[in-house]
């Protein structure tokens, strides 16, 4: 660790030294679990180096989105600030083209991986640089110790799932630990599932981008959400879903209480720090199952930086990310952040185990998740979360909710002044 910190210092070095005035401060934006503890000692590191110190404002999820639009549109926004990608939605929700720095000549730019570079560009202009891992999937992680003991194995249709659900509860465990109170996570089970849909019904994306139909009007969709709906009211995601942290699950998993939880593959590493008597090879994973899907949920585009056009401080945000870019410092966040796999740059060597790599090689389809590859999803991520909420607790149909994210829709597509909807 020592060598690599040695080996960032003389990296920063080399780096481009626009004229920024000593004890300069950048702040830098971003939601809750996208900054990790990694990246903070880089900063220290660039700190030390450069005289630029770095102030990390984190934001709770449920707040961001609503705090970020309000900022950008008042023309007060820190000097980095984070958000989900997508070129749909850096056009149509950031504009990035008045809110961003071109970061296209910077000479990182070209390090960066061709599909997360076509999500964060416009008209051939690089405006962000990825955050995170976006090789993991969502998937289901499994106690494989909980299988082999009640002879379960993998699932590959709802009704299959099912049986392992009840073979699971029978035992006396939660089969699924599902975190609804942090307002993200539940989500996970429509969004990413728009592969299910798409697969059900090839052309759904392209009809929902032309608006040509919407999501009322895919009987897949209307499926999936009375399969999320079937799943908790049998119990399956146990009876303190709704007050549950996404943060509790590897224990959770680690002391036994549930069976199961949606996770990416860095969730084993996780788990095993956490818990160290827990191996990580124990954990499998298999894709959700709802509407018998077989398709890997991929998604190329995650949270993602961006340097304010508005900033005083453009060129230390510069600094900062060329700093972060440097394949010792992409080395060191995916050595040091246990649910990093990889990062989307060139220069980054993956950190794949046997158990992550067999996994992708059972799902040889693959699908782009719906929150990339149709408009205006990703922007009401929390607003569908809610919408889910009121599903679940019967407070809402799930044609109900279909209806209110093609509401929702339309009334982006016409802030946006997006011509499939005039």
């Amino acid at each position: 660790m020592k060598r690599i910190l040695a080996c960032l210092l003389a990296a920063l070095m080399l780096l481009g030294t626009a004229a920024v005035a000593e004890g300069t401060t950048i702040t830098y934006m971003a939601s809750q679990d996208w900054v990790q503890d990694a990246e903070m000692e880089l900063g220290e590191k660039f700190t030390e180096q450069t005289g630029i110190k770095v102030d990390y404002q984190i934001i709770p999820s449920d707040q961001y989105t609503t705090l970020l639009m309000t900022k950008l549109n008042t023309g007060e926004c820190a000097d980095i600030f984070g958000s989900q990608a997508g070129q749909f939605d850096i056009v149509t929700q950031l504009n990035v083209e008045k809110n961003a720095v071109d970061l296209s000549g910077e000479a990182w730019a070209d390090t960066v991986d061709p599909l997360a570079a076509a999500e964060t560009s416009v008209d051939g202009k690089l405006y962000g640089q990825p955050v995170q891992d976006v090789s993991a999937v969502w998937a289901v992680a499994y106690n494989k110790q909980v299988f082999d003991r009640l002879g379960l194995s993998v699932p590959t249709n709802y009704e299959e799932f099912k049986a392992v659900c009840e073979a699971i509860k029978a035992d006396g465990m939660t089969p699924i630990y599902e975190a609804v109170s942090d307002g993200w996570h539940h989500q996970l089970w429509f969004c990413e599932m728009g592969v299910a849909i798409e697969n059900a019904e090839p052309g759904t994306a392209e009809k929902l981008n032309n608006n040509e139909m919407g999501f009322a009007d895919s009987a897949t969709a209307l499926q999936l959400v009375d399969q999320i709906k079937e799943m908790v009211d049998l119990g399956y995601w146990g009876d303190n879903y709704m007050a549950n942290a996404y943060s509790d699950a590897a224990k959770a998993i680690a002391e036994g209480e549930c069976a199961m939880t949606v996770a990416n593959q860095g969730f084993p590493t996780e788990l095993h720090d956490a818990y160290p008597d827990f191996p990580a090879e124990d954990i499998g994973f298999f894709v959700m199952p709802l509407c018998d899907n077989q398709v890997l949920n991929m998604n190329p585009v995650g949270p993602t930086r961006f340097i304010y056009s508005g900033s005083a401080n453009i060129d230390a945000a510069k600094q900062y990310l060329a700093f972060i870019a440097e394949p010792e410092s992409i080395q060191y966040l995916i050595d040091n952040v246990p649910k990093f796999n990889t990062l989307p740059f060139t220069t980054a060597q993956d950190a794949y185990s046997d158990e992550i790599s067999s996994f992708y090689a059972a799902y040889p389809e693959h699908g782009t998740v719906y929150q990339t590859s149709v408009k205006y999803v990703n922007p009401q991520w929390m607003e569908i979360g809610k919408e889910l909420t009121a599903v679940i607790l019967g407070d809402e149909t799930s044609e109900q909710m279909l209806k209110n994210i093609d509401r929702n829709r339309a009334d982006q597509a016409a802030a946006a002044q997006d011509p499939a909807w005039n």
